[in-house]
């Protein structure tokens, strides 16, 4: 996880956002359990309770649920509920703004494919060589 804060948000919401990330990109499982509270506190360097408040809140949004012995642990169907909810804010709020930009920029579907192959070539590129150091 990364290590940079956005002081436009409260921490405990970035948190969450980066486990939701996680699970979406397949990191974390249904059925895993998450980090322990003291280590993402330890490692990120925040207040236990801030981690806690993060992890409640997907408790709460029934995406993990507290099971005795293991800790927080991803609950069966949170990716897709997640995906579900995620699209649908994607295209309620950011798209939006995106398809105004790609029509006042003129841009064409084919641009805009070429790009994000482009894009993904670039990204498996650097990916090779962060692997070769």
């Amino acid at each position: 996880m990364d290590q940079e804060w956005n002081d436009g948000q409260p921490i405990y919401r970035q948190l969450r956002d980066r486990v939701i990330a996680m699970i979406l990109d397949g990191v974390l499982r249904e059925g895993d359990a998450l980090p322990s509270v003291r280590n993402v506190a330890a490692e990120f360097r925040v207040n236990p309770l801030t981690v806690l408040k993060s992890y409640q809140e997907l408790v709460d949004e029934q995406q993990v649920e507290k099971r005795r012995g293991l800790g927080m642990v991803i609950r069966t169907g949170a990716r897709e509920l997640l995906l579900k909810g995620e699209r649908q804010k994607f295209l309620a709020e950011r798209w939006p703004r995106i398809h105004a930009t790609i029509q006042r920029l003129g841009l064409t579907p084919e641009e805009l494919l070429e790009a994000a192959k482009s894009g993904e070539s670039q990204g498996k590129e650097h990916q090779e060589r962060d692997e070769e150091r």
